[in-house]
């Protein structure tokens, strides 16, 4: 394959393969991400408890069978099969939530007091259930395949090529969706989804197999993970999930609600905010190959925390575009960085990558029960903007992932 300018060495058919059917899941993603909590939220009847319910369930269920399952899905039906599985699990996930819609399309509820009927619980439970089986079957592999198909030499850049695709789709698909929903209906976004899900099926049909094995029992993965030699490094990938969570439900919501419900203007602010990154997001991917990544973490992280707390005070559309425009670009190199560290480690791992993986989930799952529990004790007392706080808190925490990097490459080689 000839040689890109942009990158030092060839692009394997692995990464590819990887970043064609990413980024195909990541239009399905993009579609509805934004909107997904504005539908939960509605469902539950305006409640923020209700949604983070729902979130903590699906984080748990996820957390407690993650290291048993990886064993039972990588070790019996391979890294490639896992994926392609996990592909047709995400596109049922849509279709529960088509169902869903449907149920509670035109069902009026009361702000505040709205009290889940049998049948919701049920369709959410199941919903949720078929969402781990997507988790399992398609993130632990998927981040192993990265760890094994990215070039050392340029790690930083084609993690920066998946991101600045994401941010690109990022700025099309939330006006899209906006659009498709003040035409349209949820109904209709989500048969979108369960299409373009089974679409990625054929780049990911081309994934090369790699053997890896999960050697890990069910208690061993536990021990390691609360092990005293790795404590900083779960805390920071606990803060990185901590984070995501305040950003990807209640972010949405607060948003949707300053804009009085109009799905258009949430749709068109959200993608000019992400147009302006686009070209800063392959700079740094540059720079981070030839830079302290742990600098640019630290002084990445510090901006991105303090936009959190400039978020605190948004009250209008306009402060809306111009606060995220600065959050997207802190964010920029806090991002790149800390990805680009974290596949470093990975790849370092040798056979244990996919070990290494499975930890790295545990702790986002960590991170966003913790964030969704929080949050549920202080939204009786303060506004949802002020949990932006505890947001800021957790940015900072990521940088513990600098503070642990050869300790944790040595100890897991050695297990």
């Amino acid at each position: 394959m000839k040689k890109m300018k942009y990158f030092s060495d060839k692009l394997s058919a692995g990464f590819i393969a990887i970043y064609s059917g990413r980024m195909t899941l990541t239009v399905a993603g993009r579609l509805l991400g934004l909107f997904m909590p504005i539908f939960l939220y509605q469902v539950f009847g305006f409640n923020i408890a209700w949604v983070l319910a729902y979130y903590i369930l699906r984080d748990f269920l996820y957390l407690i069978t993650l290291p048993f399952a990886s064993k039972v899905f990588m070790n019996k039906i391979g890294l490639k099969n896992s994926i392609r599985l996990g592909v047709i699990f995400g596109s049922l996930y849509y279709v529960g939530f088509f169902i869903l819609e449907k149920y509670t399309s035109g069902m009026e509820t009361i702000s505040g007091q709205f009290v889940p009927e049998v049948w919701l619980v049920t369709i959410m439970l199941t919903v949720a259930v078929i969402l781990t089986l997507h988790r399992l079957t398609y993130w632990v592999p998927l981040h192993t395949d990265i760890g094994k198909f990215t070039s050392k030499k340029d790690r930083g850049k084609q993690v920066s090529l998946m991101a600045v695709t994401q941010v690109t789709l990022g700025a099309l698909m939330p006006l899209a969706a906006g659009w498709l929903l003040m035409e349209f209906s949820y109904s209709f976004l989500f048969v979108l989804a369960i299409i373009i899900y089974l679409i990625a099926l054929i780049p990911f049909s081309a994934l090369p197999k790699i053997d890896e094995k999960f050697s890990w029992t069910y208690g061993q993965t536990w021990k390691e993970f609360r092990s005293k030699a790795r404590r900083k490094l779960m805390i920071a990938y606990s803060a990185d999930g901590a984070e995501s969570g305040v950003r990807i439900i209640i972010w949405p919501i607060f948003i949707w609600e300053i804009l009085n419900g109009n799905y258009l203007q949430v749709g068109i602010i959200s993608s000019l905010v992400v147009v302006v990154t686009v070209i800063a997001q392959l700079i740094v991917g540059k720079y981070t190959d030839k830079v302290s990544r742990k600098k640019m973490l630290k002084y990445g992280t510090i901006l991105y925390s303090i936009g959190w707390l400039i978020k605190i005070f948004i009250a209008s559309s306009f402060q809306i575009f111009i606060t995220s425009t600065y959050h997207n670009i802190a964010n920029i190199f806090s991002r790149t960085s800390f990805d680009a560290i974290n596949y470093e480690n990975a790849a370092d791992q040798g056979h244990y990558i996919d070990e290494y993986t499975v930890l790295r989930e545990m702790a986002i799952q960590v991170g966003r029960i913790t964030m969704s529990v929080v949050i549920i004790l202080l939204v009786p007392y303060l506004s949802i903007e002020w949990t932006f706080i505890c947001a800021a808190l957790a940015v900072l925490a990521m940088n513990f992932i600098t503070d642990s990097q050869e300790l944790e490459r040595a100890k897991l080689m050695r297990v």
